[in-house]
């Protein structure tokens, strides 16, 4: 992904994509609420026939490469990692002369997890039976290709989507919410006020891997499904009080565990109990690993005495946070 290809999809589809959708437009131009602050009347202009942006509120616009930078407030270079990893073509293209196209995708079928691949590609991640009912089997066609993949649904019933070639999404980008205390997705916007405690995520494998090793957590698991949609995070994380983070170890996961510490000092982050791997999926197949190797009486690494002293403490932690315990 360069800036050239990155600024020539439609803004419409990014914005979409975003959780973005315009207060009013036609054929030329659409007019946005402010992506970047609260506002009553929308003074975000869209013009669609060269596809910039310009908010009249603050006097600045630009290409998508410009929206992105002060939407992230980061670099070029991580605004295309982020671009990167998304799955426009699965949105509405921009079409010359303004018509609206079809999508190019079809959803043939949403059940429960049956096929043996995705199961397969499920204990690769270190996941079992445990955490199937938080997903589905998505069958659907992208052109002439029939497809499958394991769906997680997010609150605007989208999916995010993973097997073991492909990664992308379906609909509309949101983020997710699992209510552990019914054990239940919780698909409706209304908040239970009861419900204090949540654990926030980047990815729905890191949510996931939480629930494999997690035994009595009562509260809900927040899943992001794109850094994009940190602000959306932050305003839903208004109605906890008591907010653990378990975010990727890498800059993006850095910079959005800062966002959210600075907008609640009384969050907790746990990214340090996985602090030698990139998230908590990619610890929780360490510890299979090193679990199955131990069982057959062989050593797989030598810790130094120093990391074995930091691995009980941070064993303290999980057990510490609402009876999520590390399995021995």
């Amino acid at each position: 992904m360069n800036c050239k290809k990155f600024n020539s999809i439609s803004l419409e589809e990014v914005l979409l994509s975003l959780g973005h959708l315009p207060t009013k437009q036609n054929e030329k131009e659409a007019w946005y609420l402010n992506p970047f602050a609260s506002e009553s009347q929308a003074s975000f202009k869209l013009d669609k026939k060269i596809n910039a942006w310009y908010l009249h509120s603050e006097g600045i616009g630009g290409n998508n490469t410009d929206f992105m930078k002060k939407y992230l407030k980061t670099s070029v270079n991580e605004v295309l990692e982020w671009a990167q990893k998304q799955n426009f073509s699965f949105f509405h293209q921009q079409q010359q002369h303004f018509k609206k196209s079809e999508p190019n995708y079809r959803i043939d079928g949403i059940l429960n997890l049956e096929n043996p691949n995705l199961k397969k590609y499920l204990q690769g991640r270190g996941l079992t039976s445990k955490i199937y009912d938080h997903i589905k089997e998505i069958r659907f066609t992208v052109g002439e290709k029939k497809l499958y993949a394991i769906g997680f649904e997010n609150l605007s019933g989208g999916f995010e989507l993973r097997n073991s070639f492909y990664k992308g999404s379906l609909l509309k980008k949101d983020i997710s919410i699992i209510d552990l205390n019914n054990n239940a997705m919780a698909l409706s916007n209304v908040q239970d006020k009861n419900i204090k405690a949540v654990a926030v995520f980047e990815g729905f494998m890191d949510a996931l891997s939480f629930i494999e090793m997690q035994r009595s957590f009562a509260g809900d698991l927040l899943v992001m499904n794109s850094i994009a949609l940190l602000n959306k995070s932050i305003e839903r994380l208004k109605n906890y009080s008591d907010i653990n983070l378990f975010l990727d170890n890498d800059n993006a996961g850095i910079k959005c565990k800062s966002q959210i510490i600075k907008s609640f000092s009384q969050a907790k982050d746990y990214s340090g109990i996985y602090s030698n791997h990139k998230d908590l999926n990619e610890f929780l197949i360490h510890r299979i690993k090193n679990d199955v190797v131990n069982k057959l009486g062989k050593q797989s690494e030598k810790f130094p005495e120093a990391d074995e002293l930091q691995i009980r403490h941070q064993e303290t932690e999980l057990k510490n946070l609402n009876g999520f315990k590390r399995k021995r």
